[in-house]
């Protein structure tokens, strides 16, 4: 049984003008659903910022429907709340992480790291007064962990050696936030791809931590676009969840 995902990416080419521009490639490519994981990334209870909390609440049922979707079809489903393991102590989906035989990643491969298309170096956020802060306690709890058959880690290492042991070469990664979190942490889109790993963005079920009075001025819908489109030219494939479902 096979998920048949129609991925998204995008390339610079000379066109017959003679002209260099960016193209959108897609291709639809079977991921059997037993070497494929969906990793859900920082998809936290709280946040500081009210327009991230409200965005997210729009999509986590959606989130959720994917989640169901995905594990009932035998996909390996991975939460990865940064920060908060203390919460998961005791936990069977914690435990089976950890107890997984380790392995050292191999050597970061070298890859372009252009700068993103968004400033965010205020934090991102579109509303006004939030501060920010490490409000977050564990995963939202909108989002089902299975305790017999998911897993939870915040480490890099330790996800990676979990795909290794289970033999999983693809996989799916969706949370919050794209510029930040999705794009950065140790278990995240520009490390595994560094490691080797298949991965590919669920473009619709993420967000941006990005106020659109800062360059490149745009709406905020609009600047988590643009990266979606610098991660489908420099980093990975993007899906859309409709193909999950």
């Amino acid at each position: 049984m096979g998920l048949n995902l129609k991925l998204r990416q995008r390339y610079l080419i000379e066109n017959d003008k003679g002209y260099t521009t960016w193209s959108v490639g897609e291709s639809v490519c079977p991921w059997p659903v037993g070497k494929t994981a969906l990793l859900l990334c920082d998809i936290w209870d709280k946040h500081w910022s009210r327009g991230a909390v409200e965005r997210l609440d729009l999509m986590l049922p959606r989130m959720e429907s994917v989640v169901q979707s995905l594990r009932g079809k035998g996909v390996q489903i991975i939460h990865a709340p940064s920060d908060t393991m203390d919460f998961y102590v005791g936990s069977a989906a914690r435990a089976r992480a950890q107890e997984a035989p380790q392995v050292s990643p191999p050597t970061d491969a070298e890859r372009p790291d252009p700068p993103l298309p968004v400033d965010a170096s205020d934090d991102g956020s579109d509303t006004k007064g939030d501060e920010s802060a490490g409000v977050w306690t564990r995963q939202h709890p909108a989002i089902s962990i299975d305790e017999e058959r998911d897993i939870v880690s915040d480490r890099g290492s330790e996800v990676y050696s979990y795909l290794q042991h289970m033999g999983i070469e693809h996989l799916l990664i969706m949370g919050v936030h794209t510029n930040m979190c999705v794009l950065h942490r140790s278990f995240a889109i520009k490390q595994m791809v560094r490691w080797g790993v298949d991965i590919a963005l669920v473009s619709d079920l993420t967000d941006t931590m990005y106020n659109p009075a800062m360059s490149p001025y745009v709406s905020h819908e609009e600047g988590t676009r643009l990266v979606v489109e610098f991660i489908e030219k420099f980093w990975c494939a993007s899906v859309e969840s409709g193909d999950l479902l």
